[in-house]
């Protein structure tokens, strides 16, 4: 199976082929970036697209972050792999910023449940936890930082996310101290691509994740001519 994966949920702009039947990503370019996920995803991918030697048409698969994060910075992302879906007449996939930071430990099957989680700022992260095996403990969510420390019940974490580094140093001095903590800007594109074989339009639909309603809302007088343009 041939994916292309595509990641601007977050402080990146990332994209990847992935080779299943090779068992090896062909081609890979990440861009750490806070903005301008826009102007530069585009000409990435043609690069990424270009360096792999494989054909819009001849992939199986396109698979994409869905949140949460950046609110425009995960639309830039859907927007792009719906588009060559469309016109490549291909199956789309999407998959969570929190299950693409997990996934390659739970591919480890190790003991320690993960704690993924993501700076929602106002002292408040999206987080969930899951089992070295990946069966879910906390379902995802976003909660103030106390709440996210609760995980420490689950004995000693593996935290990973842009907000690991943010737990662990709130972590209660009476709990097991993390075994791990992996404060990565963004998920690892290979992984979004190994999840993105894994799953199904179906089951992982590219819709955005968001949690929670954005910060940014429409001036007052915007929404008020919203109202009359749709007859409300």
């Amino acid at each position: 199976m041939l994916i292309l994966a595509i990641d601007t949920a977050l402080d990146a702009c990332s994209a990847a082929v992935l080779d299943t039947s090779a068992g090896n990503t062909i081609a890979l370019e990440s861009q750490p970036m806070q903005r301008g996920h826009a102007e530069a995803l585009m000409p990435l991918i043609a690069r990424v697209m270009k360096q792999s030697g494989v054909a819009f048409a001849a992939l199986d698969r396109i698979a994409v972050t869905t949140g949460p994060g950046s609110f425009t910075g995960l639309r830039v992302g859907l927007s792009a792999a719906r588009g060559i879906a469309l016109a490549a007449d291909k199956p789309v996939v999407g998959l969570t910023t929190l299950a693409a930071y997990a996934a390659p430990i739970v591919a480890e099957n190790g003991a320690h449940p993960i704690l993924s989680a993501i700076d929602a700022r106002h002292d408040h992260v999206y987080f969930q936890v899951v089992g070295g095996d990946g069966s879910p403990l906390v379902k995802p969510k976003v909660a103030p930082i106390a709440e996210a420390l609760g995980a420490a019940q689950f004995g000693a974490l593996h935290l990973v996310g842009n907000a690991a580094k943010i737990l662990a140093e709130r972590w209660p001095a009476n709990a097991t101290p993390p075994v791990q903590v992996d404060p990565q800007a963004a998920p690892d594109i290979n992984w979004v691509a190994w999840v993105g074989a894994a799953v199904t339009p179906e089951s992982a639909p590219a819709r955005p994740f968001y949690l929670r309603a954005p910060d940014a809302k429409p001036p007052k007088d915007q929404l008020q001519t919203s109202a009359q343009l749709s007859g409300t």
